[in-house]
């Protein structure tokens, strides 16, 4: 696929406001990957603009896994537990993902974001154990999530973080921060997973996935320094985002044109 030099150049600014948003609100900023990479950078094939989203959200994935696992917010055991059932999931979520009409794909998409922003919203309070930890009694229970939200995460090309979390909680009720910090593990895995079954059949852009990664990766850096700034804001932010979320999904199934 050709891409102008404009267009490039979008997909810097595109990576720059995910890595933002990933940077203030820690999660669900992915998401807007491959709307922004369809309608702002302007990738007419659906299929690569997913392939390429993984393989940024990958790298995004990985660097903010080195920062919490440094920090101690890492269970690995159930992060891997997790992550096993859900490479299996992501593989074949993105054999699907490939065999669907692009039209199709992007509307499914949208409502998915309904659900994210929804679930931004809504569900706030969750219980939290400081001890939990993965047992016997709780490892069916992590493979069912890890394989659900896998597939959920290949299907969609997205690092499927906003999933994850709910999942590893659901789970083992461990604390937030630790869901948080363990889901990087799943969504690398998963992210991966996704970007090589997808440059298997030719639909990643690599000079873009580049450019978006690096543009990430700065405005990472800005959302982090902007999050420390507006802490106390940081419920009224979050309000915001799952509607921004809410609004692109509205606005992609109207240009979707309801797809199925």
């Amino acid at each position: 696929m050709h891409l102008e030099f404009t267009q490039y150049a979008l997909g810097a600014v595109s990576g720059g406001l995910v890595g933002l948003t990933l940077g203030l609100f820690g999660g669900g900023g992915s998401i807007l990957a491959v709307p922004l990479m369809v309608y702002l950078v302007g990738v007419t094939d659906a299929h690569i603009a997913i392939g390429t989203s993984a393989v940024a959200v990958t790298a995004n994935a990985a660097t903010n896994l080195i920062t919490h696992a440094r920090r101690g917010n890492v269970r690995w055991r159930c992060a891997f537990i997790y992550s096993a059932a859900g490479v299996a999931g992501a593989f074949l979520g993105s054999l699907a993902g490939k065999a669907l009409d692009g039209g199709k794909l992007l509307f499914l998409f949208a409502l998915l974001m309904l659900v994210v922003g929804g679930l931004m919203i809504f569900t706030r309070n969750r219980p939290e154990h400081a001890n939990a930890v993965c047992t016997i009694e709780n490892t069916p229970k992590t493979l069912a999530y890890g394989a659900g939200t896998g597939a959920l995460a290949g299907f969609f090309g997205i690092g499927g973080g906003f999933l994850i979390v709910p999942g590893l909680l659901a789970a083992t009720g461990m604390p937030l921060l630790s869901a948080i910090g363990s889901s990087l593990v799943a969504v690398t895995a998963f992210g991966l997973t996704t970007a090589l079954s997808y440059a298997a059949s030719g639909l990643v852009d690599w000079p873009l996935a580049a450019v978006f990664v690096a543009g990430g990766a700065l405005g990472g850096i800005a959302g982090a320094f902007v999050a420390g700034q507006i802490a106390r804001r940081r419920r009224a932010l979050n309000t915001s985002f799952a509607a921004l979320i809410v609004g692109v999904a509205l606005y992609m199934a109207i240009r979707s044109g309801g797809g199925i």
